[in-house]
């Protein structure tokens, strides 16, 4: 049996408002799914090669960094992780913001903490925390996203450019 409060909040009740009856449609309600449009746009950079190279990315430099001293946890092992951590997810934040500028803006951050990891890798590599192999090995990796990141940014820059260009419509 239901409550009075379940009986008003049912979908085509005359007590549940409009927004309320919209909103069950639609499917976007806690415990429910998504409509596939939805889920679909906002997953779209997991297909991206510059998202998935970099989740690699960071596998890789989570595991280099397990073998650092116990003393470096919220030192450089940690500025290393979360610089590598931040390129992955600024461009999915990037990408699922739907507005090319805010977009680029994202590849851009994720530029920086390529360089930032760069750098962590190196310091790691000098005292010592990494051996030669481990870093080229790392350095190698970081290298190929900051390639895949540069060219994206690019193609959103290019983007940005045509869509300047495009006359509007009024």
């Amino acid at each position: 049996m239901l409550g009075a409060w379940e009986r008003s909040t049912r979908l085509g009740s005359k007590r549940a408002s409009p927004v309320e009856r919209r909103v069950r449609r639609r499917g976007i309600l806690p415990g429910t799914t998504p409509a596939p449009s939805l889920r679909m746009s906002t997953s779209a950079y997991k297909r991206l090669d510059t998202w998935q190279q970099s989740m690699n990315l960071v596998e890789h430099c989570y595991r280099a960094s397990a073998n650092f001293p116990r003393h470096e946890l919220y030192g450089l092992t940690g500025q290393l992780r979360r610089a590598a951590v931040s390129i992955p997810s600024n461009v999915a934040e990037g990408s699922c913001r739907r507005n090319t500028k805010v977009y680029a803006n994202h590849v851009a951050i994720s530029l920086g903490s390529h360089g930032e990891l760069e750098t962590c890798i190196e310091l790691a590599f000098r005292l010592g925390f990494l051996a030669a192999n481990e870093r080229d090995a790392l350095e190698q990796r970081t290298a190929s996203v900051g390639r895949l990141l540069s060219g994206l940014h690019r193609s959103l820059e290019e983007k940005i450019e045509r869509e300047a260009i495009r006359p509007s419509r009024t």
